[in-house]
């Protein structure tokens, strides 16, 4: 039998929205990440001002939701299949993370192209760990996270293709 303590889980997913402005199309992207996700969204607000591109210090520009437990598996799973189970092998950084992009919020089950909304895309970061992460988080007597304990670039692969059956797809 597998040591429990090795086995790789979900931490959070967390679905980014960057819509570029405040108003209409800020609360619609807000509706749209709401319905997908089943949770409501939180604003994201510009650290600098781009003159180039409309955008004030402080204004909000975009949102996000972070997903945990089965949520974060349900929603994985749909938009994993929307990319057909298909992630490059450079989308993986060195700490058994992930992201990767949706064009379009079209692709999920049950959204349909609405003319007044218009089409919006989303940013997926998925960050894994293993059981034990919180002796490193807890206020009292926090320890360092051994080597050999954390999640690799390699054990992140080989979770995604066990769990999800993705293929991983090696970039030229």
């Amino acid at each position: 039998m597998e040591n429990k303590m090795r086995e790789v889980l979900i931490d959070k997913v967390v679905v980014n929205m960057g819509v570029g402005e405040s108003g209409i199309r800020l609360n619609n992207g807000e509706r749209i990440l709401e319905e997908i996700t089943g949770q409501k969204p939180v604003r994201t607000i510009s650290k600098r001002t781009r003159q180039p591109f409309g955008v004030k210090k402080g204004e909000s520009i975009g949102c996000k939701v972070m997903l945990r437990k089965e949520r974060a598996v349900k929603f994985l799973q749909d938009a994993l299949s929307i990319n057909d189970n298909l992630i490059s092998d450079y989308q993986f950084d060195r700490t058994g993370g992930f992201s990767f992009g949706i064009e379009e919020h079209t692709d999920f089950p049950g959204m349909e192209y609405d003319p007044d909304i218009g089409i919006f895309g989303m940013d997926v970061s998925v960050s894994l760990r293993r059981r034990g992460y919180r002796v490193a988080k807890r206020k009292q007597n926090r320890k360092k996270i051994p080597t050999r304990h954390r999640v690799t670039r390699d054990d992140a692969m080989k979770f995604l293709e066990r769990e999800f059956g993705t293929t991983i797809v090696e970039w030229e």
